[in-house]
């Protein structure tokens, strides 16, 4: 086999391998948590839409990769292609958003409480449902367009300004739209990424306020010290900091694309496999910084060893 299909297997399928149960894991363990504890703190909420979407850009975008790239081709039909862009599209715009909103929570969340900071703790935790609902209300209104322009790959002829996507072409017909929809993407990424990085920011400056704070303080009472908040917020500059990297480096790329017509496949997968990182890799960062999950999983994994221990303990007393 080719190393660079062999290359491009391997990846694509390590992403399925990790980015399913990962997402999953999380997505069940929250909801396990609002139906035991009748309650799901805003932060958790946006973990759950988050892994929903990155779930939704694994079976949009991973999968058919991983079909085609081991030896799978014309599986989808003009309809199927539409819905899969579509899909793709919104949730990988969503994984953004959700990662920018949850950064900025975190910022209101640990900042002092006084003026517009104290208003925005009360009215964002308590409308971040309501939020969260309308930017993916305006982002499923804003990419119907990227339907009609995606048609199943067949023996018929394209324009030198298409995209090539597994078992889709994507042809924006002229150079005008072609620019036009790099532009936009690129401009989105960049507001939500600048949000990020902006309330990221300020959270590592109240942290190292936070720090010098306590370093005159004994080591026994330090620990204590450290609340859970500031504890998230590491978690959520480790997400952010994931994303910038990979949003980095698939941009530079993609704005690399725009300079040229007829984009070769290669390359598109290289960008495919950067731009679905995140949602693969995501879930290790929240799953290893969680508390609550971390917690679960504990009992989980508490509740199987007392379940065979009982199971040896009742077959060894059965008489020979």
């Amino acid at each position: 086999m080719d190393p660079r299909v062999l290359f491009k297997a391997a990846g694509f399928l390590f992403f399925m391998v990790v980015g399913i149960p990962g997402n999953v894991f999380i997505l069940v363990q929250f909801i396990c948590l609002k139906v035991i504890e009748k309650k799901l703190l805003p932060a958790h909420f946006m973990l759950v839409v988050l892994a929903l979407a990155n779930l939704i850009v694994i079976f949009s975008r991973v999968l058919p990769q991983s079909l085609e790239a081991v030896g799978l081709s014309n599986l989808l039909n003009n309809t199927e292609c539409m819905l899969i862009i579509y899909s793709y599209r919104v949730s990988r715009a969503m994984c953004i958003a959700v990662t920018s909103l949850l950064s900025c929570h975190q910022c209101i969340i640990i900042a002092p409480n006084s003026g517009v900071w104290s208003f925005l703790k009360q009215k964002v935790s308590q409308n971040m449902s309501i939020i969260v609902f309308t930017t993916w209300l305006i982002i499923l209104i804003m990419y119907p367009y990227s339907m009609s322009i995606a048609r199943a790959k067949g023996n018929f002829t394209t324009s030198p300004f298409v995209l090539h996507v597994v078992f889709c072409n994507i042809d924006f017909l002229n150079y005008f739209s072609y620019i036009l929809n790099g532009a936009f993407m690129a401009s989105r990424d960049f507001i939500f990424v600048a949000l990020m990085t902006l309330a990221s920011s300020y959270i590592v400056y109240l942290l190292l306020n936070h720090e010098r704070t306590i370093r005159g303080i004994r080591s026994s009472d330090r620990k204590k010290r450290n609340s859970m908040e500031y504890k998230a917020s590491r978690a959520v500059i480790l997400l952010v900091a994931l994303y910038v990297v990979l949003f980095g480096l698939d941009n530079s790329m993609w704005i690399y694309t725009l300079t040229m017509s007829n984009v070769s496949p290669d390359l598109n997968d290289v960008r495919i496999m950067l731009a679905c990182s995140y949602s693969a890799l995501s879930p290790l960062i929240i799953i290893a910084t969680n508390k609550k999950l971390q917690q679960r999983a504990k009992c989980r994994n508490k509740n199987r060893a007392i379940s065979w221990t009982m199971q040896n303990s009742s077959m060894s007393d059965v008489p020979p």
